[in-house]
């Protein structure tokens, strides 16, 4: 998979153009606040998902203007196709190969992604849901099917919440918690399940480019760890009725809290550098390296997966790697179609492009 162009008006600070980017490593440089990030934001939006900066649509369109528009070409399965998208009241339309999509999630797995931030940094650094999502998003660009086992299971979550805020002034209404726990058992037995495949396939290549990142001193192991205790052995009959059966035992302190306490939504992923949590035990550049070796990681299981390479988008992934990371880095990524932003031009590189205000000028040697 490769873009062959990408056109953007009134996108952020970026001048409306069109840019044609080579098929192997595109760097992208220029001063901070130039539209080096927007641009790779940009790209990573035709993925179906919302800004990898968690920023709003309204955020989206150049200030002063009513509506932005994007469009990509892109090589994939074979054949060139299209997405345009566009951003206008504070919401997203999208046409793929000239078909109008009603939602944006109907064109996730049409375009694949992988995108590497220092937000991304949070993966280690903040809480589960942080973790589940990495999972989630990943899972959704292999199995767009995916993405609707997660909004039912997202609906049937909120309608049992909502139960639960109402039970204490009704308290009849507490059998009705049984049909919703019936729910969240099925859809959550595969939820656990295709989660738990995916952190298999991803664990191995994952150490691989850590290993390779840290020149073999470090180890980074990642397991999926659920809230129901369950080891991955488990019958899927019985991990639903031990969901059930936690529902149920959780049941009046859940009435208590107002919102579901146990379940697939409350499940993490591990991630520990040589036997010792990452959390609480490794310093910024390890976290940094294990994000970034599980970035990695994400698009070779993506690739697999898929029988073609995800496009790789790295944001400042270069600034606290020495030169010898950095060659490693730029080595393992051959082959691939990447964009990397930097503050400084890379040298002994092919495809350079300068961003200043916006305006996207290439560079020869």
């Amino acid at each position: 998979m490769f873009i062959k162009s990408i056109a953007f008006e009134n996108y952020r600070n970026l001048e409306t153009d069109i840019f044609f980017p080579a098929k192997g490593i595109n760097v992208i440089y220029g001063d901070n606040a130039q539209g080096k990030t927007n641009l790779l934001e940009c790209i990573w939006l035709f993925t179906g998902g919302r800004s990898f900066r968690g920023a709003r649509d309204t955020e989206l369109v150049a200030f002063g203007k009513k509506y932005s528009r994007i469009s990509l070409c892109f090589d994939s399965e074979e054949r060139e196709q299209g997405i345009e998208i566009t951003i206008s009241g504070g919401k997203r339309s999208a046409v793929l190969n000239d078909v109008p999509k009603k939602l944006m999630s109907q064109i996730i797995g049409s375009f694949c992604a992988v995108v590497f931030s220092p937000n991304h940094l949070g993966l280690i650094k903040n809480g589960p849901e942080d973790r589940r999502n990495f999972i989630d998003a990943a899972l959704c660009q292999i199995k767009p099917s995916y993405a609707i086992l997660l909004s039912r299971y997202k609906r049937a979550l909120n309608e049992r919440n909502a139960l639960l805020k109402d039970i204490p002034r009704h308290r009849e209404l507490e059998d009705m918690l049984d049909v919703w726990d019936e729910k969240l058992a099925d859809i959550g037995v595969r939820i656990s399940g295709e989660r738990r495949k995916y952190v298999k396939m991803l664990s191995e290549p994952a150490s691989g480019f850590y290993g390779g990142i840290s020149s073999g001193k470090e180890i980074l192991v990642l397991e999926y760890r659920s809230s129901l205790t369950d080891s991955g052995q488990t019958e899927a009959q019985e991990l639903k009725n031990n969901i059930i059966s936690a529902l149920e035992a959780r049941r009046q302190d859940d009435i208590i809290c107002g919102y579901t306490t146990v379940g697939v939504h409350r499940d993490d992923l591990s991630i520990r550098i040589n036997d010792r949590e990452a959390k609480k035990f490794a310093s910024q550049g390890q976290q940094r390296s294990a994000v970034l070796a599980m970035k990695l990681a994400e698009a070779c299981v993506i690739g697999k997966e898929r029988g073609e390479t995800p496009v790789i988008l790295l944001d400042d992934v270069l600034s606290e790697l020495d030169p010898k990371r950095q060659n490693y880095l730029l080595n393992k990524l051959e082959g691939m179609q990447v964009f990397i932003t930097c503050c400084e031009e890379i040298k002994d590189t092919e495809n350079k492009v300068k961003i200043e205000n916006g305006k996207i000028f290439s560079v020869e040697e």
